[in-house]
């Protein structure tokens, strides 16, 4: 039995003390409390958001952090899901992957890396000088859906690049699909190497025992989790868990203060010890009602005409090898539409927005702060999508596989540094990239620096376009040029 109180949630009982005593503060913020913010502003935002933006050092806690505020709210999130040590973040869990990444390998180092992984990895090998070894998702050529790498790619991985110093497995995929994670990290284990888990939508996973094996409790060595995807944080607010002996907590600490913040955000800090404090007192029954919800929200969609939602095809020997069955998958080929029509079409014309859209279905994701009228609005707009008439969608070009696993010609640092050309992309076949290129969402990279560019993923990206995907990353967001290293 755990000896903290985890009904204590230091951040917000120190803010209350801050608030008590009435603070005269002569150091920033300039706004002071709100008491300079236009009133425009204030109508919009709120008087307390102000009134609670203080420094984390000399405001919220002393300059020498006597009272230990942030430190004690790290050891109750670490306690409160089964991990040994947890540090917050304020930048986002690009910046949490980033850090751990630069705790496992060193500039030169090989690290295996699923390719289904988000841009904020290519940042980190950019950033770091970090060779890596890609392992290949499966990919569904039915569901024109990529599947997480199997623990067996990442064995062989292991056994071609011996001196790789570690995995890293993005798992919950932005679709809800999982990895294999135990049977990853065992492999992993059993070549001697951490397992790096970029668990950014599972932040919910240890708190319910029908949701996914979150990544501690699957061995893996580090995760990183975000608080505001599915929990109740701001934006930015993450925090990542480390266990075991395989890497050192001074390294990853030092590597999050090398690339942190030293202006920290204590409204994100309050946010992420109160939604630990309240996972650990009603978690259990606020997600077991979240999955009720969602297994009847589910059936009443797929029984829309046009739309299937997706769940047990997503889970098999060659497929996903679990899913979180919050986020609801709808697929929409059957009815005659792509999904980025769709998501358009329910924010324009219902005012509801959708996480994610690709050329033939969007994701809906319900968390605990969902109830049955959240529910019900979505059905029912979608019940009116399907007798609402578009025009035919623009086709978008799906190569085979083979042709969007790119040659990795040269390290992403190396390219990202290297002399650029900006050629037409009908004449970057063959080429290196300089740039990065991410349709977005759901941000994960379809040409990475060093990597040569193929006339499949110019197909991809240049139909995608004409489709209404977005390439937020790209130098020329319309794919009309690209940018590649200089002959």
């Amino acid at each position: 039995m755990s000896e903290l109180d985890q009904t204590s949630a230091p951040v917000l009982e120190a803010l209350e003390e801050y608030h008590r005593r009435a603070y005269s503060n002569y150091s920033p913020p300039g706004h002071k409390q709100g008491k300079g913010v236009d009133e425009r502003v204030l109508k919009v935002l709120g008087a307390d958001v102000f009134r609670s933006d203080v420094l984390a050092t000399g405001g919220l806690d002393d300059r020498k952090s006597r009272g230990k505020v942030l430190s004690r709210a790290q050891d109750l999130m670490a306690d409160a899901v089964g991990a040994d040590h947890a540090f917050f973040s304020t930048c986002g869990s690009s910046l949490s992957v980033k850090s751990a990444m630069m705790a496992v390998a060193a500039p030169g180092q090989k690290l295996l890396i699923g390719r289904d992984a988000h841009k904020s990895v290519i940042s980190a090998l950019v950033l770091a000088g970090i060779e890596p070894v890609w392992v290949h998702p499966r990919w569904d050529t039915d569901l024109h859906l990529a599947h997480p790498p199997a623990p067996d790619a990442y064995d062989q991985a292991f056994r071609d690049h011996p001196d790789a110093v570690g995995v890293l497995v993005t798992s919950p995929s932005p679709y809800g699909t999982c990895s294999d994670l135990k049977s990853i990290a065992e492999v992993s284990h059993r070549h001697g190497k951490p397992m790096i888990v970029d668990e950014a939508w599972g932040a919910h996973l240890p708190f319910h025992e029908d949701l996914p094996t979150w990544a501690m409790d699957a061995g893996a060595d580090v995760c990183v989790v975000s608080i505001h995807k599915a929990g109740a944080g701001f934006e930015q607010g993450s925090v990542f868990h480390l266990q075991g002996d395989l890497v050192d907590p001074v390294r990853l600490q030092e590597s999050e203060d090398l690339l942190s913040t030293t202006s920290p955000n204590v409204l994100l800090y309050a946010a992420m010890d109160g939604w630990r404090r309240q996972m650990v007192e009603h978690g259990h029954e606020l997600l077991g009602s979240a999955l009720k919800l969602a297994r009847t929200t589910r059936g009443e969609i797929d029984a829309l005409p046009g739309l299937r939602v997706f769940e047990d095809k997503l889970i098999a020997e060659e497929a996903s090898h679990d899913l979180d069955r919050l986020q609801i998958m709808i697929d929409v080929l059957d009815a005659g539409i792509s999904g980025y029509q769709t998501a358009d079409w329910l924010r324009e014309q219902k005012a509801i927005n959708v996480g994610l859209s690709d050329h033939r279905r969007i994701l809906a994701q319900l968390t605990f702060a969902d109830d049955e009228s959240d529910a019900d609005r979505l059905v029912s707009a979608l019940a009116d999508l399907t007798r609402t008439s578009f025009p035919a969608p623009k086709s978008v070009v799906l190569p085979t596989p083979a042709d969007l696993e790119l040659e990795q010609a040269m390290l992403p640092r190396e390219a990202f540094f290297a002399r650029p050309d900006i050629v037409q992309v009908e004449e970057a076949v063959g080429r290196i990239a300089v740039e990065q290129i991410t349709p977005y969402p759901p941000g994960i990279p379809a040409i990475v620096p060093g990597e040569r560019i193929s006339a499949g993923v110019i197909d991809y990206l240049r139909s995608g376009v004409a489709a209404t995907m977005t390439l937020p990353d790209a130098a020329d967001p319309s794919f009309k040029t690209v940018r590649v290293v200089a002959n």
